[in-house]
């Protein structure tokens, strides 16, 4: 997916050149001509980058920084100041600009650095994606892509079938699953065996995850299966 470039400079000829060599570079780039312009379409766009010129008509580049960051932590922002401005560059990253680039720029550094800029972003996306796919039940946590599973700071191994039941019973928490249900989500549909085959599971889940005298969090609901809850 081509990535995108929203660039707010009110100097027309800086923007046309700016949009040229990020163009020839594979960015789909958006042009805007003041503080209000960038804002709009920033909110319209939602680009993968900014180059944001701290001078602009309507409001600054500093308050539009602002303004994007009260709700986007994320979206990398590299500032256009002038030679010298320190303040400029003192109040943008403050404000959470990612880097800044001092005018009369070198095309090549500028190029780098939005390349760069995109790198982290992208990187920090995917640690984020990862992040997210923890299971949780009070300290229990399992992250199905590493396939980590830890409780009260204590890794725990697991076998592939193990692991499978404990995803099972995590995703359905605070659900009453039956014996059926669970063998044909671990097991699957062609499994033919006995279903005593999940009590063994279940006791063997049990003992790893409890180990150390932690609640018990597998619940036998009897006549019936199963259930993962906390204690509160």
């Amino acid at each position: 997916m081509t990535e995108s470039i929203l660039v707010v400079e009110d100097e027309v000829k800086i923007a046309r050149l700016l949009q040229i060599e990020l163009e020839c570079e594979g960015y789909r780039v958006d042009i805007a001509g003041s503080g209000h312009e960038g804002l709009e379409s920033y909110q319209n766009r939602q680009p993968d980058l900014i180059l944001l010129d701290v001078m602009l008509p309507g409001f600054s580049g500093i308050e539009l920084l602002r303004r994007i960051r009260l709700n986007d932590a994320h979206t990398p922002v590299l500032m256009l100041t002038a030679k010298g401005s320190v303040e400029d560059k003192v109040s943008g990253l403050d404000l959470g600009a990612n880097d800044y680039i001092t005018k009369p720029f070198q095309i090549e550094e500028l190029l780098a650095r939005v390349r760069a800029a995109l790198r982290l972003a992208s990187a920090r996306t995917a640690a984020e994606t990862v992040t997210d796919q923890w299971l949780k039940a009070e300290d229990l946590q399992l992250n199905e892509t590493t396939r980590e599973v830890i409780r009260a700071g204590r890794r725990i191994d697991l076998t592939p079938r193990e692991f499978d039941l404990l995803v099972y019973l995590l995703k359905n928490k605070r659900q009453v699953l039956n014996r059926e249900q669970i063998m044909t989500a671990v097991w699957g549909y062609d499994y033919y065996g006995d279903t005593n085959v999940v009590d063994v599971y279940i006791r063997y889940v049990r003992k790893k995850i409890d180990q150390g005298g932690q609640n018990e969090l597998i619940h036998t609901v009897r006549g019936i299966g199963y259930v993962l809850k906390e204690s509160q």
